[in-house]
């Protein structure tokens, strides 16, 4: 192999390196012959340079040349020679350029593909193979040029947070894979353990607790480019095992935590993209958030914000909006210049998405005047018309449509889910677009209806807002916490909060949310026995990597972004696991399967 070791790479050469003697590693992209010349593309992970069989070359070149085919990894020697002007490939990097073999070496052969890589149409849109195929022969699907362009970019986006969050003090520290299961959420992935019988070990679902504990150590400024696992049910874009930006910080506010991640965004961006973020990201309150756009990660990059419709309620004979009345509300959405695009087939498609939601229905109009309105419920309004227009600021051709429900919360957040499918059927979110926003302010607490109980909204450990200190037990529906969502173009991207560094407030927690003192102390007693010695005030957020990457790359999965991920049921269909494992394992492990 020394002999055919590469002395430059497939995306190497120029035309001032024309008449240099080199080698070239790679596997065979394309292969055609054309009039007694054999032109094979050889790629690597850096670009691809075009190899020339002449047809007065060796006639053993010429007969091994036959027996190339595509993701034969080969290594070639020859010659670089400039291609006739009309002949060069402005498209290509090396496209002014072609190497005139010498000497084919195969490394090693390839079977028969199961799909092409990089295959293209005729109108060169790319053929996506379908996903089963896609995992199941993930080293082929990985040659493909919009992967190797998206792994390189994560590669690109981890460096930028290294390099940006240790130039800021802080350092990048491990923390255990094997844990304690502790209550986050999610189910535990358990680990036996071979020497303690019928004990077991936890993956974590966060580094959160010992992030905090670093905090008590002294270190000040932590991060880590996290793996995290999570026990959840095949739904969505879930994976069992994600990568998150942990970040740790002591003696900050929540506005110092925003700030530095602020920074970090655009760092990231500036370096991998070139793209300049503003220096501080738009901040919503929660409760805005949800009155204005239906849910807490609303995609900012188009506007069409909700409004409130309850005037309607006193000045038609709707009932449905009555009912609503006073307990809940009626939100009301603008859509410009639809009208007439919007038949009552499509209008029922939108219905759909609000009754997911637990909408009763989704009531529409239609302004075909300064005073008019037709359609839908315009029959319960005769002779309020104009005013209605006027209120929500309508104009003659948008389409009305109103969600209306006894719960507040319920009506919103089904206008918002309309309000989010019509940004995509409408294509009203430019895809090069960033738009950025923090959510505040958020509740700590949140009802469980089936336990009738209170939960944390986020987790056990974030502080509440001070004001709402003293009256945590007696009305905890309005205490705010110290809780913060960073999101981008409708995701969530992060999530963080100011932590409780006090033993006896953390205590007041527990209590609220049905831990007893002895049941705290049972879970997480390590961290509060650590909360005795002077745990200083001190907060932190963690971006998730694959969704910021995926959102990089313009992707809508993050499964693009991992290099080994699971499908949607958890399975790896390259190497089939999870999988059985023989008895003896499990003997060891003390593990017996019943019936």
């Amino acid at each position: 192999m020394e002999a055919f070791k590469r002395s430059c790479t497939c995306g190497d050469l120029r035309k001032s390196d024309t008449e240099k003697t080199v080698t070239l590693n790679g596997w065979i992209h394309r292969i055609r012959e054309h009039g007694g010349i054999t032109f094979i593309n050889l790629r690597d992970r850096y670009g691809i340079t075009q190899v020339v069989v002449d047809a007065d070359s060796l006639s053993e070149l010429q007969t091994s040349a036959k027996d190339l085919h595509m993701e034969f990894c080969v290594a070639v020697e020859g010659r670089v020679r400039a291609r006739p002007d009309s002949m060069i490939n402005r498209d290509m990097p090396t496209g002014e350029i072609e190497v005139l073999a010498q000497k084919v070496v195969v490394l090693s052969k390839s079977e028969v593909l199961p799909f092409m890589i990089d295959e293209v149409q005729k109108d060169g849109t790319p053929v996506i193979p379908n996903e089963d195929l896609r995992l199941k022969y993930r080293y082929l699907d990985l040659r493909r040029a919009q992967m190797q362009h998206h792994l390189a970019l994560r590669h690109k986006v981890c460096l930028a947070v290294r390099n940006y969050l240790s130039s800021h003090g802080f350092y990048e520290l491990e923390t255990p894979t094997f844990i304690k299961s502790t209550p986050e959420g999610a189910r535990d992935y358990l680990v036996p353990s071979r020497l303690y019988p019928g004990k077991f070990y936890a993956l974590p679902q966060s580094p959160q607790l010992y992030k905090q504990i670093l905090m008590v150590s002294g270190f000040d400024r932590y991060f880590q480019i996290a793996r995290c696992y999570r026990d959840e049910d095949a739904r969505g874009d879930r994976q069992p095992e994600f990568t998150q930006i942990d970040m740790e910080m002591s003696f900050v506010s929540r506005d110092d935590v925003l700030s530095m991640t602020e920074g970090l965004m655009g760092a990231i961006f500036k370096e991998t993209l070139n793209i300049e973020l503003p220096a501080r990201f738009t901040r919503i309150a929660y409760d805005d958030a949800i009155d204005l756009y239906g849910t807490d990660k609303p995609d900012l990059r188009f506007d069409m914000k909700m409004k409130d419709a309850s005037f309607m309620a006193d000045i038609g004979s709707f009932q449905v909006f009555k009912d609503a009345l006073p307990s809940g509300t009626v939100k009301a959405l603008v859509v410009p210049g639809q009208a007439e695009q919007y038949s009552r087939k499509r209008i029922e498609e939108l219905e759909a998405v609000a009754k997911i939601y637990k909408a009763k229905g989704l009531a529409w109009m239609k302004v075909t005047s300064d005073t008019s309105l037709e359609g839908g419920i315009s029959k319960f309004f005769a002779g309020n018309e104009a005013e209605i227009i006027k209120k929500l600021g309508a104009q003659t051709g948008d389409l009305l449509l109103f969600a209306a429900d006894a719960q507040y919360k319920t009506a919103c957040t089904a206008l918002g889910a309309v309000r989010s499918r019509l940004g995509k059927d409408l294509n009203l979110a430019k895809a090069d677009e960033f738009a950025f926003a923090w959510i505040i302010d958020f509740p700590l607490f949140e009802w469980n209806e089936d336990e009738q109980k209170w939960d944390a909204a986020h987790h056990m450990f974030s502080m509440p807002q001070e004001q709402y200190h003293a009256t945590l037990e007696s009305d905890p529906e309005s205490v705010k916490g110290d809780l913060y969502d960073l999101v981008l173009n409708g995701y969530e991207l992060a999530s963080g909060s100011i932590r409780i560094h006090d033993p006896e407030l953390q205590k007041r927690i527990f209590k609220i949310v049905g831990f007893n003192e002895e049941e705290g102390q049972k879970k997480f007693g390590f961290l509060t026995e650590a909360f005795k010695y002077g745990a200083p005030p001190h907060g932190g957020i963690a971006p998730g990597l694959d969704r910021l990457v995926m959102l990089m790359c313009k992707e809508s999965s993050i499964k693009e972004v991992i290099a080994f991920p699971k499908n949607t049921f958890a399975v790896s269909p390259m190497d089939e696991c999870p999988s059985e494992v023989d008895s003896k394992q499990l003997e060891e492990l003390h593990i017996k399967f019943t019936e």
